[in-house]
């Protein structure tokens, strides 16, 4: 014994915890009790994981840990194999982008509360710096309106609080920036990208719905230049307000309508003309795709006309002076104060600079035959927002839009990224003097035409309700409250009742009993597996026979004859909507097969348990009835028949349960003590019995090693100390290498050929020397008896068990189980007799 063993040993025994587990030695299983055949030479024994194991499991080596470095710059496994044609598509990809955020990141920065240059910023630094990390070509990273409209009521909240940042709100919003940014990089970093899964679908629906409602809401009244009330307020407070002022609407509404109209009209011509004309589908997706620039442009040039003779009076509004170049480079200021200001409103700002980017780089990522890393995705937007208010930006995230367009434009490298960063930079050193007179109601125009693409289309909820009509109104829930409230807490209501219900689906899980049916496997017309004979042979069965119990004699006439026949096991009850017209038979008197279906852990153990004792208390008889002499003597939880009531006696006694483990991957202290318990409860009930606890399809060693050291996989002795001669069915399997039979017909044909050539002598030494002396030694000539004798030989496979010799009561499949179970059911009515 290894002395650590030892020392463990002493240990154990010094604090008084019981090491012995009650194992069945390799002995007791190997008294010809077995179903092993001589062939077997080998005897497989489970060894149980150890903690020693569980550590090294979670211990990175020293390979797993370069790896993990190389991971962080995914750039670095593509860049070598740059070429001129990757280099045309970025070219394409990143001008186009380009020609899209400059006009989209200034709107964006207006919903941040934030002059229009630090969107600029923000859109410079976020395609900058993405490409280093991307796992995903077609992502853009930069302002969003969802992002934007967050980080606007952060910096009106924080302005609130402390009045002495109102004329500095960047402050507020690239301190926020840089605190979400860490946060979502440390959660990459720790490679915990897989959080995001917490967020369902329906949520993610909700949310970009309620937020495209609650932004298209607060800009009309910028596009249409109605004031005198608060845009920030709930959604529903400010389109009554928008309503009741519509009489005070200027020549602001005539910017911002006819760029609306004209968005859309560009963007429906452009699809219609792209169906009709296939073959210039390209050019027109360009001219869509650029209609915000065009637009832009249009109505710059018509603002300018109109006000360049209006010095300080223009006759709508316009965005004025545009600072040129990075004014606002600076260290970020990040002190207690902002984040005392902001910090209740931080988790939401997380959970939008994460949902909207993931959800949009997975779906793109499907779309186009690629896989993105979640938590490097998250070290992306983290450094991103890091990186970012260093030159003035705010918090940024992928976009949808821009992604989308991206996409299509055929880009083919994260490179994309470095392109788009230069026009971006072009347009912030070069073009300020130009976004002068942009005017106001149409910036708002772009932004309602933008959001406009996240609200959920009616035919996706109709999918949704075929799906899962419960998340439907999930669905709604969100966007009510989105609208009548905020979008965060639109945001904590989806997710919270999304997972009220998951925990609602756990704890109320009910596992099912299964029955077997006996099937055959029919392609066309013919049987597979009887020599393609026709189906109309095996169209009607015996009744008989289906309802039979199973032969465990594998050469039976029934096998021979339908040697395609198998058994499969299904509901009883047909819930899982097979068909209710075919005959499920029992799979034994007093034996029941039970399936979980949604694990057994903690949350749902007592209620599937209590599911299955139900239906066996049912179904089933106490091995031994107990008679009273009064009726005061019996136990209060078993006050017996009512009167007039007799007992079943023809229900059979409870003999075995078989658990189909294939659905559950861990165990926990709370369920497997359960089962315990309920193992202790069924045992009173059949004494001096003891219910045979069968385990199929079990997939997790440290699953196997939790039952074992709760008692289970191993036969339970009798409290009274009788004991019938237990009889350990295995399933077994031929080993590879040397021994298989592929092996085996290979050296067969060897010596045939070999036969053939020498004229039916064979040089038995020389064959299995291989060949290697050439020295022309005497051979010893075998005759053709000896010859047939060694191929023969040849023939012999040799088996070993499938799971270990140790656990004969763990098994591979139900089949399995249920043969072991019926076996030994069958020698223990034996025995009695």
């Amino acid at each position: 014994m290894p002395t650590r063993t030892e020392i463990g040993h002493g240990l154990a025994n010094f604090l008084g915890i019981k090491l012995d587990e009650p194992e069945t030695s390799r002995e007791e299983v190997t008294r010809g009790e077995s179903i092993l055949s001589m062939q077997t030479t080998d005897s497989f024994f489970e060894e149980q994981p150890t903690t020693a194991e569980w550590i090294s499991d979670f211990t990175p080596s020293g390979e797993e840990i370069v790896n993990y470095v190389k991971s962080l710059f995914p750039f670095l496994s593509w860049i070598g194999f740059y070429n001129l044609q990757w280099l045309a598509g970025d070219l394409v990809a990143g001008i186009t982008i380009g020609a899209v955020v400059v006009p989209q990141g200034m709107a964006y920065a207006k919903l941040a509360n934030l002059p229009v240059q630090f969107g600029l910023y923000s859109s410079f630094m976020g395609v900058l710096i993405y490409w280093f990390f991307a796992t995903s070509k077609d992502i853009t990273i930069g302002p969003v309106a969802v992002m934007s409209t967050v980080t606007g009521t952060v910096v009106a909240n924080v302005i609130d609080q402390y009045p002495e940042y109102e004329d500095t709100p960047w402050v507020i919003a690239s301190a926020l920036a840089i605190i979400t940014g860490a946060i979502v990089l440390f959660i990459g970093l720790i490679r915990c990208g897989r959080i995001v899964e917490i967020i369902p679908l329906v949520s993610l629906a909700a949310f970009m719905t309620g937020s495209a409602i609650s932004i298209a809401a607060g800009q009309v009244p910028t596009m249409m230049g109605i004031s005198g009330f608060s845009t920030r307020d709930e959604t529903y407070k400010v389109i009554i307000n928008t309503l009741k002022n519509l009489g005070k609407t200027d020549m602001n509404a005539a910017m911002g309508l006819t760029a609306l109209t004209l968005l859309y009209v560009i963007r429906i011509t452009c699809s219609q003309l792209a169906k009709r004309y296939p073959s210039h589908q390209k050019l027109y997706f360009f001219i869509s795709t650029l209609r915000t620039s065009f637009v832009i442009l249009l109505y710059t040039m018509i603002s300018w006309l109109v006000n360049m003779w209006r010095n300080d009076d223009p006759a709508f509004a316009i965005l004025g002076h545009v600072p040129r170049g990075f004014q606002h480079a600076a260290v970020p200021v990040v002190n207690a104060k902002i984040i005392n200001g902001f910090i209740s409103d931080l988790p939401a700002s997380v959970i939008v600079l994460l949902i909207e980017h993931i959800a949009i780089s997975k779906s793109f990522g499907r779309v186009n035959n690629y896989i993105i890393n979640p938590s490097q995705e998250m070290v992306a937007i983290g450094v991103t927002n890091l990186l970012g208010p260093f030159l003035g930006g705010y918090p940024s995230t992928g976009s949808f839009s821009r992604t989308a367009i991206k996409s299509k434009a055929g880009v083919r490298t994260p490179f994309a990224g470095v392109i788009t960063a230069v026009v971006v930079l072009l347009a912030i050193y070069a073009l300020p003097a130009v976004f002068f007179y942009i005017p106001g109601a149409s910036l708002a125009a772009v932004i309602i035409h933008a959001v406009g693409d996240l609200i959920t289309p009616p035919n996706t909820l109709y999918k949704f309700w075929r799906v899962s009509p419960i998340e439907v109104f999930i669905y709604f829930v969100g966007v009510f409250v989105t609208v009548f409230s905020s979008i965060e807490n639109g945001i904590y209501c989806t997710i919270a009742i999304s997972f009220g219900v998951f925990l609602i689906r756990l704890l109320t899980t009910k596992g099912r009993f299964l029955g077997r049916v006996q099937v055959h496997s029919i392609l066309g017309d013919t049987v597979i597996g009887n020599d393609n004979k026709p189906a109309d042979n095996y169209g009607t069965f015996n009744s008989s026979q289906t309802n039979s119990q199973p032969n465990l004699d594998t050469n039976s006439a029934d096998m021979a004859l339908y040697p395609s026949t198998r058994n499969v096991f299904i509901p009883i009850s047909h819930d899982d909507g097979s068909n209710p017209e075919v005959r499920i038979a029992n799979p034994y008197p007093g034996i029941f097969i039970y399936r979980f279906s949604e694990g057994f852990n903690y949350p749902n153990a007592n209620h599937t348990l209590e599911f299955l004792t139900g239906h066996i208390f049912a179904n089933t008889r106490r091995t031994k009835l107990d008679s009273y002499p009064r009726p005061g003597d019996r136990p209060w939880n078993d006050p017996g028949p009512k009167k007039g009531q007799e007992l079943r006696d023809d229900l059979p006694p409870l003999k075995a349960i078989i658990l189909d483990f294939s659905s559950v991957n861990n165990v926990d202290i709370t369920s497997v003590q359960q089962l315990i318990d309920v193992r202790n409860q069924l045992d009173r009930y059949t004494f001096p019995e003891v219910v045979d606890w069968h385990f199929a399809c079990i997939s997790n060693r440290w699953t196997k090693r939790a039952l074992v050291s709760a008692g289970f996989g191993y036969p339970t002795a009798r409290a009274d100390g009788l004991q019938h001669r237990w009889r350990s069915i295995f399933s077994v399997a031929e080993i590879g290498g040397s021994s298989s039979a592929a092996a085996a017909a290979e050296q067969e044909a060897n010596e045939k050929e070999l036969h053939i050539s020498t004229g039916g002598a064979v040089d038995v030494n020389a064959m299995e020397r291989g060949n290697a002396s050439s020295s022309g030694s005497a051979s010893i000539r075998r005759d053709k008896t000896t010859e047939e004798n060694e191929i023969s030989r040849s023939r012999t496979v040799r088996k070993v068990a499938v799971h270990g010799l140790n656990r004969p009561l763990f098994h591979i499949d139900l089949t399995s189980a249920l043969q072991s179970a019926i076996a030994n059911v069958q020698a223990r009515a034996e025995a009695e007799v």
